[in-house]
C-alpha cells in the first residue's frame, strides 16, 4: 500500500476546508484516510488558520509517505512552529503545575 500525505476536502462550494491526512494513494480525494495530520482553512485571516501533528507528519514520512506538493509547502512553512508549541506542551507535562500555581496555604 503507497502511502501519501495530502489535502482532504471539505466545506461547501466555496468556502473549502482542507484535513491534512495520511490516505491511501488509490484512494479518491475526499475517500478514507489512514490518520488525519492536521487542518488548513485557507480563508481564515487567524492564528487557527492551520494546524499540523508533526510527530505523526515525521513517522509517515519515515516509513515512505510522500507528501504532495502543496503540503509539502505547508510542512517547510509551519512545521518547526508546530514543533515548538509541541515540544513546550510535553516539557509542561514532565514538569507539572508550577509552585505559582498552587494555592498558599
Amino acid at each position: 500500500m503507497a502511502v501519501v500525505i495530502r489535502m482532504k476536502q471539505l466545506g461547501r462550494a466555496h468556502r473549502h476546508y482542507f484535513r491534512i491526512v495520511a490516505i491511501d494513494k488509490r484512494q479518491p480525494r475526499d475517500g478514507r484516510a489512514i490518520e488525519e495530520l492536521g487542518h488548513w482553512d485557507p480563508h481564515s485571516a487567524d492564528a487557527g488558520r492551520i494546524s499540523l501533528v508533526p510527530s505523526r507528519i515525521k513517522y509517515w514520512q519515515s516509513v515512505g509517505a510522500i507528501a504532495s506538493h502543496k503540503v509539502q509547502v505547508l510542512i517547510n512553512k509551519y512545521l518547526a512552529e508546530f514543533e515548538s508549541k509541541e515540544a513546550d506542551a510535553a516539557a509542561a507535562k514532565v514538569t507539572g503545575p508550577t509552585a505559582a500555581a498552587t494555592p498558599a496555604a
